[in-house]
């Protein structure tokens, strides 16, 4: 149905263009307030300035115009995530939003609580943004088609504000829902930029525009995908309603298992869900306790908006935040910065708490849960954590350097103290992941070795030893390949290569678990009897016994305790094989992938520099009274509006194949970011190197056998893990003390 447009004079409001556009009748017709501005009419204002001059150029948002006071924001940031995602999270946070009504006994929440909850949605391009989406949000009142403005008076729109209180849900089958499910009004604005300008850009919309302006007490930050149960905002909320020294707090990120936890049927998805469990387990608590955890994750995690606030013009926390917004793509931007701003919310949490003469804190709240859709394949999965990988090991060691800096804050001397014992643990976990890649080597040779060193034990009829050395050369031929592949090739191109590397690293971990599993068998039917006391004492003497059983313990077992302790034991039944298995792809195949490509640091999307058309021009017109007005171009017929709304509903019925992503062209790398990887790799290769060929020398060998124990370094190895371990066990168990104790 061709839509009639017409063209409209409109005053500008403050100097600014803005529309109040009625919404369809459909809109209206299942929802419980049917007057008022805010539910009849969608606010669309075309947004001609830089989001940092929001204020100053006179944009008002409604909550603002109302008066209402903005306790939360929930910020959902978006690319070119399909419909199905962006259900999932809208769909979620309304049904948090109706939560928060329903508790009438609360101070601050009750039947008029959505008054003080405001839903932004950032969409990082017009024309990237899914089509299917706007629909959706047409569905909800929040959009219309043919009112964006390209220009107002000759100025590029750089955001197109829609304003609406909506009282409708969409679910995943595409009903709308109002009334009949008790949906609440929700204030929703959706700001879709004109350019795609990345995350960080869509976040400075955010605090620095939308934010700066209603000023609200606490902001959630959600990914597009990410869905968070019925009552997990209330918990984060709560959390900084509890403690006002509280300045940042995550919950629990959960991988997304499926219907009856189907997609663990992936190892790689049972792989990364045992490794989010066992982080929600044991890092999150143990860094809660101390006040610092080195990341909330920007997929769901909150913050006080007052603990964000620079100190001084261009310094504080989110000054340094955005920094990296800048700096990518900038010519002067240095290598190790630009590294480190690929997790920009790690550099965010260590600003946070190392604010200067303040004493700022944070928590991981247990009770607040969210899922989220993880990688399912390998390519997507190694482009995925090679930004995580080489963003959070170059933001720890800016952490880790800038330790004196917790000096400055006005934190409490007794907290300064455990923050100081918690970065040296970070130092330490620092070094590791640096000589992981020879340590996880020498653990294999050593092993091996040890298993075959005697013939008259050798699990292999004799013949261990020259398997060994076979699988060590196997070993070593993996690695070669693994670092030409990273150094050239892209994960999408080489998925066979990638996929058979993986399993063959799988069977030399199952070979070392073999080893390791014989030598404990050996080590029990030769030093212990179990009816005599004195032969156990005995055999804890023993190194090969001694080692491996406690270290196996310290980290298996600490699993199984610590799980136990948080009720949470599946994950140890369903994932744990899966995760061990993988734990070479995690220590060679994912670092040499990400230490081969530090040159790279591209967050996944194409800036779009171009205007993306497709809208109309706001013209300057006089009034007949000599007032200045505006010519606009905008649907107009109410019978329009509704057809097209019709439209709408019934284009979501229809489903669509998923289409498939295609990758920009890769960009040419500056030689200096080219220079950096090259020197970085062969730092990293050279030491791990000499760590190998030291500890397996013949020197080196003389010197551990020469009174018969076992090897030293294996040893050290081993009671490393099982220090690190204990360390992060009493982390688990002081958190639950004190979630018991406090809440």
């Amino acid at each position: 149905m061709k839509k009639s447009i017409k063209e409209r004079h409109v005053e500008l409001t403050q100097g600014n263009l803005v529309l109040d556009c009625p919404v369809p009748d459909k809109v209206l017709q299942n929802v419980r307030s049917k007057t008022g501005e805010e539910f009849t009419h969608m606010r669309y204002t075309a947004v001609t300035c830089d989001p940092n001059d929001f204020i100053k150029n006179n944009y008002l948002l409604r909550p603002y115009i109302y008066g209402r006071k903005t306790e939360l924001m929930i910020v959902m940031t978006m690319y070119n995530e399909d419909d199905q995602l962006f259900i999932k999270t809208m769909s979620s946070a309304i049904k948090n939003v109706a939560h928060l009504c329903t508790r009438d006994r609360s101070k601050t929440w009750g039947k008029d609580g959505w008054k003080k909850i405001v839903v932004v949605v950032v969409a990082d391009g017009r024309n990237k943004v899914n089509k299917r989406v706007l629909k959706v949000l047409g569905a909800m009142g929040v959009y219309q088609d043919g009112i964006m403005q390209d220009n107002v008076a000759g100025q590029a729109v750089t955001g197109h504000l829609f304003e609406y209180t909506s009282q409708l849900l969409v679910d995943n089958q595409f009903n709308i829902y109002g009334l009949d499910k008790n949906i609440p009004p929700v204030q929703i604005l959706f700001c879709l930029k004109e350019k795609n300008a990345k995350k960080l850009n869509s976040h400075r919309w955010f605090f620095n525009a939308f934010a700066a302006q209603l000023n609200p007490n606490v902001c959630i930050l959600l990914d597009v995908g990410t869905k968070p149960s019925h009552t997990s905002i209330y918990h984060l909320w709560k959390a900084f309603d509890r403690d006002p020294k509280i300045g940042g707090a995550c919950g629990e990120i959960k991988a997304e298992l499926g219907p009856g936890g189907k997609n663990l049927l992936n190892p790689l998805i049972a792989s990364q869900n045992f490794e989010y469990k066992m982080s929600n387990i044991l890092d999150k608590p143990l860094e809660s306790v101390f006040g610092y955890i080195s990341v909330l994750p920007g997929a769901f995690s909150a913050y006080r908006y007052k603990a964000l606030q620079n100190t001084s013009p261009g310094k504080g926390p989110l000054a340094s935040y955005f920094k990296g917004e800048t700096m990518h793509g900038s010519s002067d931007a240095g290598i190790f910065e630009a590294n480190m701003y690929l997790a920009e919310d790690r550099i965010l949490c260590f600003e946070l708490v190392a604010k200067k003469n303040e004493a700022w804190t944070l928590k991981y709240v247990k009770s607040a849960k969210a899922e989220t859709d993880v990688p399912d394949n390998v390519p997507e999965f190694i482009s995925q954590r090679r930004r995580w990988l080489n963003g959070s090991f170059f933001a720890a060691f800016y952490s880790v350097a800038n330790f004196m800096r917790i000096w400055s804050s006005g934190q409490p001397f007794l907290r300064k103290i455990l923050l100081q014992i918690e970065f040296l643990y970070n130092a330490i976990n620092l070094l590791f992941n640096w000589f992981a890649l020879g340590n996880f080597f020498l653990a294999f040779f050593f092993l091996t070795s040890a298993t075959a060193s005697n013939p008259k034990f050798d699990p292999f009829k004799g013949y261990g030893e020259e398997l060994f050395t076979s699988i060590r050369s196997l070993y070593m031929m993996v690695i070669v390949t693994i670092f030409i592949c990273s150094m050239g090739n892209r994960p999408q191109g080489s998925k066979i290569t990638y996929l058979l590397c993986i399993i063959l690293f799988a069977i030399i971990m199952a070979i070392m678990l073999y080893c390791a599993g014989y030598t404990v068998y050996l080590s029990v039917r030769n030093v212990v009897d179990f009816k005599n006391i004195a032969s156990i004492k005995n055999a804890l003497k023993s190194a090969e016994f001694r080692d491996v059983v406690i270290s196996l313990a310290s980290t298996y077992g600490l699993y199984f305790a610590s799980s136990l302790l948080h009720g949470e034991p599946w994950h140890m039944i369903t994932c744990l094989a899966q995760y061990t298995l993988l734990i070479p792809f995690y220590v060679n195949i994912l670092m040499v992938y990400a230490f081969c490509n530090t040159h790279d640091v591209s967050w996944g999307t194409k800036g779009d520099n171009g205007n993306s058309g497709g809208g109309n021009g706001a013209q300057p017109v006089s009034g007949k009274d000599g007032k200045k007005l505006m010519q606009v171009e905008v649907p107009h017929e109410k019978a329009d509006i509704n057809a097209t709304y019709d439209d709408l509903v019934k284009d979501l019925k229809i489903r669509v194949q998923e289409e498939k992503q295609h990758r920009d062209a890769a960009t040419k790398k500056d030689d200096y970011y080219k220079l950096f990887r090259t020197n970085l790799v062969l730092a990293w290769m050279f030491s791990n190197a000499f760590l190998v060929v030291f500890f397996t020398s013949n020197t080196w060998n003389r010197y551990a056998h020469a009174d018969g124990a076992y090897n030293p370094y294996l040893t050290f190895i081993f009671w490393s893990v099982t220090c690190l371990s204990a360390f992060r066990a009493f982390g688990c168990v002081w958190y639950l003390i004190l979630r018991l104790l406090f809440g």
